[in-house]
């Protein structure tokens, strides 16, 4: 790509590939932000969408957690919700047949306790028309064991290579910022097959009321969204650009064209609108009604000729004498 490159807006290429997945555009909504997306038809045109991801089911019915479950905070949100959902059987019955009509990629975002309860999702989502992919949350930190799965490498593995092993739809695993290194967890993920990960999950955090000496959130601990936690986004991505070739879906505080050119440039193929579907429910439509012009700029014809054009300062050399203190 050059910076001498002139390319009209209405010759860009939105479309994206993410392993076997194919998408129409790379501007999905995040799971837990959209609801299951009957409610958001009067707001925003579904089909424009490059994919929906529904809340995640779980096999069982599941309550949530106590209130006080969001809190705002700082720019952004926290949230311990609980995977609060009806279960697989309800999901299939009740949701899946609307979703499965629209006509955009349904990406399905399940959870499980154990391998084998993730296994025996995928193998009966499997079986039904209508779904695009399977997206593991192997990443959420408000329920117990939520994170187990994307804090440990070989576990993200096995997980991985299991859940591949009992379906034939495309594969992405959602993982989590709360390691030390991400780009090790990422790195299991795509050795195991993965056609895409997803980055990130929100971050680790909590909400103090300190004239009562109590914590707000009824799970005490919760999980960040929104603005605040999208520099940690980035590095995530950027991180794990340089470990892995796997395709890299960008999440986290993206809310304008600039946010989502950045997670472009920064190594995504794709991007996921969360939080700001809450204070903006149209936000995603803008961002297509935007995008065409921003690759244009950019002198890219589609989205995969930006991806991961991030241009890093040169290294000094090892072998040259560091330039001495006050000269």
């Amino acid at each position: 790509m050059s910076d001498t490159v002139t390319v009209s807006p209405s010759s860009v290429d939105l479309r994206v590939q993410l392993g076997r997945l194919h998408l129409a555009n790379p501007i999905l909504v995040a799971s837990g932000t959209f609801g299951y997306a009957r409610e958001m038809e009067h707001l925003v045109d579904l089909g424009r969408l490059g994919g929906i991801l529904p809340k995640t089911i779980t096999m069982a019915a599941r309550p949530g957690n106590p209130p006080w479950r969001t809190v705002e905070a700082s720019a952004g949100l926290l949230n311990s919700i609980g995977l609060d959902n009806d279960g697989l059987e309800a999901f299939i019955e009740h949701h899946l047949p609307y979703l499965a009509g629209l006509p955009t990629a349904i990406i399905v975002s399940i959870a499980g306790r154990t391998v084998d309860e993730f296994v025996a999702m995928a193998a009966r989502l499997d079986r039904e028309a209508g779904i695009a992919g399977l997206e593991l949350n192997i990443s959420c930190p408000n329920v117990s064991g939520g994170v187990d799965f994307g804090t440990d490498a070989g576990l993200c593995g096995q997980l991985v290579r299991n859940v591949l092993s009992a379906c034939r739809i495309p594969v992405i695993a959602k993982l989590t910022p709360n390691v030390t290194r991400i780009a090790d967890i990422a790195i299991a993920a795509s050795e195991a097959g993965a056609d895409a990960i997803s980055l990130i999950n929100t971050v680790q955090g909590m909400a103090v009321d300190w004239r009562k000496r109590k914590p707000i959130l009824g799970n005490v601990l919760g999980g960040l969204s929104g603005p605040a936690i999208k520099p940690i986004a980035l590095r995530c991505v950027h991180q794990v650009r340089q470990a892995v070739r796997t395709p890299l879906i960008g999440i986290g505080g993206i809310a304008t064209i600039d946010d989502v050119m950045e997670f472009f440039v920064a190594g995504a193929s794709a991007v996921q609108i969360g939080t700001a579907n809450y204070y903006d429910p149209t936000v995603s439509m803008k961002l297509l009604d935007r995008l065409p012009a921003a690759l244009s700029e950019a002198g890219a014809a589609s989205v995969a000729e930006l991806t991961g054009t991030l241009q890093l300062p040169a290294r000094p050399s090892a072998d040259l004498p560091s330039k001495p203190s006050g000269t």
